[in-house]
């Protein structure tokens, strides 16, 4: 199947810092693609350059079999965006929002009027056709910014953290709506910081950090090729004195975060079973999971904004 969009070696650099530094992906029709990485990892400057918004200083990008930013206007006719901070139109109601959003591609009056209630029913705000965004929780404006996405019926989505700052009910809503859209058949480029977000909507998943793909794959595949399959974490009191006992020893890999430890092993029934030893402590064992990924790639050190 051809890629309904790809990019080859994209390079962004301001002034001698260099962004985002020889990065290439594809998208299949019918495919999620995430994109995950630190804060100054490049997700946001790829992302730009995708839309149109940034010109790269190397690579190219194809989408749809058209070239940007040469084709700039014909991918964007066929592309719905929701961005990562809220840019509704505070005096227009919802209804109207959508309205003028679809004028902007063009479309007729007729047209738009007839595809707004569909997507007010698809976002579960028929019952506020009325109200302006200053009206809706975070959750409705984040439905209704996704709604004004589709006014164009496109065919690609690009998301940039989609569901920030919303609670785990509005969340958990608005990925059904995204695998909804999925199931129709649309591609989704996403970017998130949250691995549960990832994991439940990516087929595919990009990691990037300091501006490079550092790995490509599936959220199973990369698990299996780059961590160990089970994970013991320890906390309480003296639980950081295991780092350096021979319990250590029972494990491939320990990393430490705060007070606790995090064993990660080919077998966990030994471990678990010295630990029982230690009754001043508390134990979980799950499964090695994408945030245990993330961790493992880009590191535990905190990246500050900006």
């Amino acid at each position: 199947m051809n890629p309904l969009f790809e990019c080859h070696h994209l390079i962004k650099r301001y002034g001698e810092a260099t962004v985002v530094n020889d990065v290439s992906f594809q998208i299949a029709p019918g495919e999620c693609l995430g994109v995950i990485g630190p804060n100054g990892a490049g997700k946001t400057t790829t992302l730009r350059m995708c839309l149109g918004l940034s010109a790269p200083d190397g690579g190219s990008i194809q989408a749809f079999g058209l070239s940007m930013p040469q084709d700039a206007m014909a991918i964007k006719s066929r592309v719905g965006v929701v961005s990562q901070f809220d840019t509704l139109d505070p005096d227009f109601t919802c209804a109207e929002n959508l309205m003028v959003f679809g004028r902007y591609f063009g479309l007729k009056k007729a047209d738009i009027q007839a595809r707004i209630a569909q997507l007010l029913e698809f976002a579960a705000l028929t019952h506020k056709a009325d109200a302006k965004p200053g009206q809706l929780s975070g959750g409705m404006k984040r439905r209704l910014s996704l709604a004004r996405a589709l006014i164009n019926n496109p065919d690609l989505l690009l998301l940039d953290e989609p569901t920030t700052g919303l609670d785990p009910q509005a969340r958990h809503l608005m990925w059904e709506r995204l695998q909804q859209l999925l199931q129709q058949g649309k591609s989704i480029l996403l970017t998130t910081h949250f691995m549960d977000e990832a994991e439940r909507l990516c087929d595919r998943l990009l990691v990037l950090d300091h501006g490079q793909k550092i790995a490509e794959g599936t959220p199973r595949d990369l698990i299996s090729q780059h961590l160990e399959p089970d994970v013991v974490e320890v906390f309480g009191n003296d639980a950081l004195a295991l780092v350096n006992s021979p319990l250590a020893s029972l494990a491939q890999r320990v990393e430490t975060s705060g007070e606790t430890v995090f064993f990660y092993t080919q077998q966990a029934a030994p471990l678990l079973q010295a630990l029982n030893a230690h009754t001043g402590l508390r134990t979980l064992h799950r499964p090695a999971n994408l945030e245990d990924l993330f961790l493992k790639l880009t590191g535990r050190q905190i990246r500050e904004e900006g």
